[in-house]
């Protein structure tokens, strides 16, 4: 399936930034956040008003990082049907939502999952496909 960049954004690892990316076509949406100290990307059910958040996966710890002083890309890639969104860092995706088959996949695979979303966070290479 084709997919396109929504958002793309330089940042310091580390500095305290949320980078929301609504689905361009369903009430889905993602959000890349850094605390200050650690780094998640999360999935989102915007019709959800009370609860929106589906799920969440850890992406870093910034006291892991050795080159936190250089600035890195992180965009967000949709697929065309807005159900299956990528978080890249410098290109090299690190996490995946698949909101159309209720899946979600990082490169850590933590934390456990919301089992209400999904039963796991394993990645998989074949996640890649979606975005093909």
């Amino acid at each position: 399936m084709a997919s396109d960049v929504y958002l793309s954004e330089t940042i310091k690892i580390g500095n305290q930034i949320a980078l929301e990316c609504p689905s361009p076509k369903t009430n889905f949406a993602v959000v890349f956040e850094d605390d200050g100290e650690t780094g998640y990307f999360y999935g989102l059910n915007l019709e959800n008003k009370e609860q929106p958040i589906l799920d969440a996966l850890h992406i870093y710890n910034v006291k892991d990082i050795l080159d936190k002083d250089i600035s890195v890309n992180v965009a967000i890639v949709w697929t065309d049907d807005g159900l299956k969104a990528c978080l890249q860092i410098n290109r090299f995706p690190h996490a995946i939502f698949d909101f159309e088959s209720r899946e979600a996949f990082c490169r850590t695979n933590f934390p456990p999952p919301d089992r209400r979303f999904t039963n796991s966070h394993k990645w998989s290479d074949k996640a890649l496909e979606l975005f093909k």
